[in-house]
């Protein structure tokens, strides 16, 4: 008998919404993968809707480092943070971009989305891949964002799903086992609102149940 971990096990002994120990590492290695596809749709996105120099960009939720590698890649000028309330997502982001932290261009931070440590209009950009999911106050929690966003900065939710009722039976499994928050098309168009964005964009990839939506401040 194999003792090779299945994909399943691993995410539930690593514990997606806050990732732990090894089987954490493990399960965020993966998803650095798996993740990457949806990523790269939306900074491509991201980067045809922005025009900055030298942007101070944050990931909220980094898990394990790969989106801020993208944005280090896209944006070499830019000043770039992460944090997750994760240890091991921390550890995980530092040394998937040990360079950029040791360069002094990238801090990651242990903290909440339900209070960060920044100041008000901090960030020109901040991005969030597949972590909305589990935010424990989705409109109390996208009005800390607000918070900490620039005047005329954009904030991007970036998710595989969204509320829609012809999801695959797999997917409706995840929801189901871990609680996660999916809100339909409209129900995003309206926490976006009532969080106090000026304007919000909502992008979908043909073929695919991938969701880009963008707040302004």
């Amino acid at each position: 008998m194999s003792d090779r971990k299945s994909e399943e096990e691993i995410t539930r002994l690593g514990n997606p919404a806050k990732p732990q120990g090894s089987d954490g590492e493990s399960m965020l290695t993966r998803m650095n993968k798996s993740h990457n596809p949806v990523t790269t749709w939306a900074l491509d996105l991201v980067q045809s809707m922005t025009h900055l120099d030298q942007p101070a960009i944050l990931d909220l939720g980094c898990g394990g480092g790969a989106t801020i590698k993208q944005h280090a890649e896209r944006n070499p000028d830019a000043s770039l943070y992460g944090i997750d309330y994760s240890e091991t997502s921390v550890k995980m982001t530092e040394e998937y971009n040990q360079e950029e932290v040791d360069s002094g261009k990238l801090q990651v931070t242990l903290g909440s989305v339900e209070k960060m440590p920044y100041k008000d209009n901090s960030f020109d950009l901040i991005t969030t891949v597949e972590s909305f999911y589990f935010w424990p106050n989705p409109l109390e929690n996208l009005k800390e964002v607000r918070r900490v966003l620039k005047e005329g900065g954009t904030f991007h939710l970036i998710a595989d799903i969204y509320g829609k009722d012809d999801l695959p039976e797999k997917s409706k499994g995840y929801i189901e086992e871990y609680n996660l928050t999916n809100p339909t098309i409209r129900e995003f168009a309206d926490l976006f609102d009532q969080a106090g964005f000026s304007e919000t964009t909502i992008s979908l990839k043909k073929g695919t149940d991938w969701i880009c939506v963008t707040g302004k401040k």
